[in-house]
């Protein structure tokens, strides 16, 4: 009998003071979107009193870590300066070393002026959408700061990437595609043991992509990486189950239990309570079923 959870390998994180075993527990990481566009929650946390509110609620309902981010990469997003970026995201910088680092900050941006200043101010995760393509230096300030790295495949830019995305085949080309940014990374001095990857759904992919990356889920095991995936409220859902965006969380919840249930190690959500407790749930699923026979 086939069991109903793929097989999730342990790996050891460091995140500044705190230390991640991934494997045996989901990881929820909370979004704070300091941006006047994203596509869910644009323009909600852009004072610095709003933006520090948030981050405590985040921290409040249970986030193992709050990736706070200055630019928004919805599709057809624009171009920020990032000078820009950086004056976006410092107040939920200052908020999250005011308040001690109680969870590890990630910072989710593809220049390195703008992960520089944040890891002076403590994160200890940079989040890259394009996989080190735009700036492969990050991962020289990844080595520099000892700080963990997630590689997120995107085909193109958020300005091109839905403009009919194509793939010989899916899953083996973004399977090749981060092994290749993998291998920047470690030729840069970052650890293998610091290096996430995350598939990128609706990054450059349209719903039948995304919906193959989650049934496939288990092949990126391959890369012998811990796994991310974000599926917050994304527009496959919408199309899937003809939703605007504020009724997608069912949906959103629905799509990351497949995804923990493929192998996903971490999940990045706009909804933390209610996602916290869907991975508990699932955990203890799993460990339920721990050493049974297949």
């Amino acid at each position: 009998m086939t069991p109903p959870f793929a097989r999730r390998a342990t790996y050891r994180l460091t995140l500044g003071e705190h230390a991640w075993l991934l494997g045996p527990r989901t990881y929820v990481m909370g979004v704070l979107n300091c941006t006047p566009d994203s596509f869910y929650d644009g323009g909600r946390h852009t004072t610095p009193a709003a933006i520090a509110a948030h981050y405590e609620r985040l921290v409040a309902e249970g986030a193992d870590c709050v990736d706070v981010g200055g630019a928004s990469s919805r599709p057809g997003a624009p171009e920020v300066e990032a000078a820009e970026e950086w004056r976006r995201i410092a107040p939920a910088c200052e908020a999250a070393r005011r308040a001690g680092h109680p969870v590890p900050l990630a910072v989710d941006t593809t220049r390195y002026e703008v992960a520089a200043r944040a890891c002076d101010c403590g994160a200890t995760l940079i989040n890259d959408v394009s996989a080190l393509r735009f700036e492969p230096c990050l991962a020289d300030l990844a080595s520099r700061f000892n700080a963990a790295l997630v590689l997120m495949h995107m085909q193109g830019t958020p300005g091109t990437m839905q403009r009919a995305p194509h793939y010989d085949e899916v899953v083996s080309d973004i399977r090749a595609a981060l092994a290749a940014a993998i291998e920047i990374a470690t030729a840069r001095g970052v650890p293998r043991a610091q290096i996430l990857i995350d598939p990128g759904i609706g990054f450059g992919k349209t719903t039948a992509h995304n919906l193959e990356l989650l049934n496939r889920l288990p092949e990126f095991s391959l890369l012998e990486c811990p796994i991310l995936i974000g599926c917050s409220r994304k527009k496959f859902i919408g199309t899937l189950l003809d939703l605007p965006v504020e009724e997608r969380l069912n949906g959103t919840l629905g799509a990351h239990a497949a995804a923990v249930a493929g192998g996903a190690h971490v999940v990045r959500v706009h909804d933390v309570a209610a996602h916290v407790q869907l991975v508990r749930l699932l955990d203890a699923v799993r460990a339920a079923g721990a050493g049974r026979p297949a």
